[in-house]
């Protein structure tokens, strides 16, 4: 890592700042529809930064899938020159998907926690084991996570358009869940589709370039040193 960017919030909201980005109807369900206004915010911060820093290719973790899901749209959208990049969510030793929010936890309360991800990678496991009635998926996950306070979502979404499955799930699909364990919050999924046999060309590309820009970075710093 050669640059972080950590601008002020007044670097980005100045005062007068009136215009933001308004997402469309993938940004309206799960979190959407619990935290009205919540991805305008995200699709006007995230457009800013773009415009600011002009990458190539972006990175966003899987674990807030609908936030990926809304930031893809948007690029498209705009014809914004970016190319945007799900990386899968990193999970602790026990499952339980990495977050800052995880900190909030006590310790009886994080030993609770784990039910979200038992119950997502228990329908994980019975779809890569042939169940594809989506209502049985959806009962597989709920059936474990019997130590949350409060269960706010857990739905079967297209992968792609975010739109609820129902009946037999046919198109890759994300399992999606939001929790309440104490105070915190929780949020995590799954995606349920076929493993590739092999990287598309456009995912080719990426890495090529991804390893080109490392490679130039290393001479750089060692130029520099």
């Amino acid at each position: 890592m050669n640059l972080i960017f950590v601008p002020d919030a007044s670097e980005i909201y100045p005062p007068g700042f009136q215009t933001t980005v308004e997402p469309g109807p993938v940004a309206e369900p799960l979190c959407g529809a619990v935290r009205p206004g919540h991805f305008r915010g995200v699709a006007t911060v995230v457009t800013k930064l773009f415009n600011i820093v002009q990458p190539d290719v972006a990175f966003f973790g899987q674990k807030d899938f609908q936030q990926c899901a809304v930031i893809r749209q948007m690029v498209q959208d705009l014809n914004l020159p970016i190319e945007i990049v799900t990386v899968p969510t990193v999970r602790e030793p026990d499952g339980l998907a990495l977050s800052s929010r995880n900190s909030y936890l006590s310790p009886t309360d994080r030993e609770r926690a784990r039910c979200v991800s038992q119950g997502l990678l228990a329908a994980q496991a019975a779809y890569q084991k042939g169940e594809r009635d989506s209502g049985r998926l959806i009962e597989i996950a709920r059936a474990q996570m019997t130590e949350v306070d409060q269960l706010q979502y857990l739905e079967l979404r297209d992968a792609r358009t975010l739109e609820a499955i129902q009946g037999l799930v046919e198109q890759p699909a994300a399992l999606c869940v939001a929790a309440y364990v104490g105070a915190t919050r929780l949020i995590d999924n799954v995606l349920l589709t076929a493993p590739p046999t092999a990287l598309a060309d456009h995912e080719l590309e990426l890495v090529s370039r991804v390893i080109d820009r490392q490679a130039t970075a290393g001479a750089e710093e060692s130029r520099r040193s």
